[in-house]
C-alpha cells in the first residue's frame, strides 16, 4: 500500500528515511558504498580475531592450556597490534588508503589461516624460546607466533578505515559512517559464533582458522576495483564531490609523527583507547570462557548468547554514531554532542559490575550485551573525535598512536584476567573494573579537552 505526504509527516522515522533517500539520490551515494567496504574489512576483521576466543575451551581441552598459556597467547597479538599501530598509521597516510589497506588485508588472512598449521612450525619455535630461556610448548609457540602476525596485519583496520571516512565525508557525517563502519566489527564477531562451532564440529579446529582466513581475500577483490581517492574516482559525481568538499577548506598540512604527542588532542584518543579498549577485549577474548565456566556452554550452545551480545553491540555503534550526528544536526556543538553522546553510554556500562553474580544466564548475557552496545556507541564517538580535532592528513596517525595505547593496556589486561582467573576462577573483580572504566576516561577527555578544541597548526 502506498503512503500519503501525511502519512510521512505523521511519522517521523519515515520522514527522515524518505528524506535521506531524497538527499541521497540528488547528491550522489557511492561514497556509502565505501563505507560498506569498510564495514565488511572490520566485520572479517573481527571474525578473525575472535575465532581463538570462541575455541578456546576446545583448544585448552586438547593441548592441555594454562590460564596463563592462554594469557600469553592473547598478549602475543596485542603486543604485535601496538606494535603495529605505532607505525601503520603513518604508514598509510603515506602510502594512501588503498594500497595500505589492501596489503594490510592480505597480511591478516594469510596470518589468520596459517593458526591451522601452528602446532607444526611451533616445534621448532618453541626451541628457539628454549633457547632464550623461555619454556613453552609447541603448540603455545605455534599460536603465539600466528597471533602476532595476525595482530601485526589488523592492526592497519581502524587507522585506514578512519582515514577513509575522513577522505570521502563531510564531517556531519562521520560520525555515522564511523559507527556503520564500527558496526562491522560486531557482525564480525556475531557471525563467528554461529560459523566457528559448525566448522569445527564439521571438519575440525583447523578448517575454522582457513576458512575464516579466506573471507579476507574476497574483499580485497572489491576493494581493489572499487576504490579511489572521490576526486579521482569515475563513480563520483560533481554534486557529490562538493558534498565531501563540503566542509570549510583544510591547508594541506604535514604533522611530525612525535609532533602529536605534543598536542592535548592526541592525548584525549589515547587516553580514551588506553582506559576503554581493554573492556572490549575481555568481550573478544575471554566472554566464550567466562559462559563457559559460569554456565556450561560449549561449541553447540554458546552460540547464540554470544549473537545477541554482538547484535547488541552492532545496534550500539550505529545508535552512537546517529545520536551526535543528531544533536549536531539540531544545533548542538560538536563538543556538547559528542560528550554527552559519551556520558549516556557510560552510564549504561554500570551493570556490567553485577554480570558475574547472577546464576541465571539470559540475565548475564543481557547485562553484557547492553555493556558491548554501550562500548560500541562510545567507541564510535571516541574515533570521530580524531577528525574533529585533527586535519584529514594526521587523522590515520592519530588513530594509529591511541590503538596504540589501547593496545599496550590490553596486553597489561590479558595478564591480570588471566592471574585472576589462575588464582580465584572469578570473573567479579575483572566485571567490576570494566563497569567504570568509562565514566573514568570521559572525566579524564574533559579535562584533557574542556571543548574538543581543533588543533592550531602554525
Amino acid at each position: 500500500m502506498s503512503r500519503t505526504p501525511l502519512d510521512i509527516a505523521q511519522n517521523p522515522v519515515a520522514n527522515l528515511l524518505a528524506q535521506g533517500v531524497v538527499a541521497a539520490t540528488r547528491i550522489g551515494r557511492y561514497r556509502w558504498w565505501i563505507c560498506g567496504l569498510l564495514f565488511l574489512a572490520s566485520s572479517i576483521n573481527y571474525v578473525d580475531r575472535q575465532v581463538i576466543g570462541i575455541l578456546k575451551p576446545t583448544l585448552q581441552q586438547q593441548f592441555g592450556w594454562s590460564e596463563v598459556d592462554y594469557g600469553n597467547i592473547v598478549m602475543a597479538f596485542q603486543a604485535a597490534y601496538a606494535l603495529g599501530l605505532a607505525v601503520v598509521g603513518r604508514w598509510i597516510d603515506r602510502i594512501g588508503t588503498r594500497a595500505g589497506f589492501g596489503l594490510a588485508v592480505t597480511i591478516w588472512s594469510v596470518a589468520a589461516m596459517a593458526h591451522a598449521g601452528a602446532v607444526w612450525y611451533g616445534a621448532g619455535l618453541a626451541s628457539l624460546l628454549g633457547a632464550a630461556g623461555v619454556t613453552v610448548s609447541a603448540s603455545v609457540a605455534g599460536f603465539m607466533a600466528a597471533r602476532f602476525a595476525l595482530g601485526l596485519g589488523e592492526a592497519a583496520n581502524f587507522p585506514a578505515g578512519i582515514k577513509a571516512i575522513a577522505e570521502w565525508f563531510p564531517r556531519r557525517e562521520r560520525a555515522l559512517a564511523a559507527g556503520l563502519f564500527n558496526a562491522g566489527t560486531n557482525i564480525g564477531a556475531l557471525t563467528a559464533p554461529l560459523l566457528v562451532p559448525w566448522l569445527t564440529l564439521s571438519f575440525g579446529w583447523q578448517w575454522a582458522f582457513v576458512a575464516t582466513g579466506a573471507l579476507g581475500f574476497a574483499w580485497l577483490l572489491l576493494w581493489l576495483g572499487a576504490y579511489r581517492p572521490p576526486a579521482e574516482h569515475p563513480r563520483v559525481g560533481a554534486s557529490e564531490l562538493a558534498h565531501i568538499r563540503s566542509d570549510p577548506a583544510e591547508t594541506p598540512v604535514r604533522i611530525p609523527w612525535l609532533a602529536l604527542l605534543r598536542h592535548r588532542q592526541t592525548w584525549v584518543f589515547a587516553v580514551g583507547k588506553f582506559i576503554t579498549d581493554p573492556v572490549w577485549w575481555l568481550y573478544i577474548f575471554w566472554i566464550p570462557d567466562f559462559l563457559h565456566r559460569n554456565y556450561g556452554l560449549d561449541l553447540s550452545t554458546i552460540g547464540p548468547p554470544l549473537v545477541v551480545i554482538f547484535l547488541a553491540a552492532d545496534a550500539g555503534s550505529v545508535a552512537g554514531g546517529w545520536l551526535s550526528s543528531h544533536l549536531i544536526a539540531r544545533g548542538w556543538s560538536v563538543n556538547a554532542a559528542r560528550k554527552t553522546t559519551m556520558l549516556t553510554f557510560a552510564l549504561l556500562v554500570l551493570p556490567v559490575g553485577m554480570a558475574a553474580r547472577t546464576s541465571d544466564l539470559w540475565t548475564a548475557v543481557g547485562i553484557i550485551a547492553l555493556a558491548a552496545a554501550a562500548h560500541q556507541g562510545w567507541s564510535s564517538n571516541l574515533f570521530t573525535l580524531t577528525s574533529d580535532m585533527f586535519p584529514r592528513e594526521a587523522v590515520a596517525s592519530v588513530v594509529g598512536l591511541g590503538g596504540m595505547a589501547g593496545s599496550i593496556s590490553g596486553i597489561l589486561i590479558a595478564g591480570v584476567t588471566a592471574a585472576i582467573l589462575e588464582w580465584t576462577g572469578s570473573y567479579v573483580p575483572i566485571f567490576a573494573m570494566a563497569s567504570v572504566a568509562y565514566l573514568v576516561a570521559l572525566a579524564c577527555l574533559h579535562l584533557l579537552s574542556p571543548r574538543l578544541t581543533p588543533v592550531s597548526i602554525d
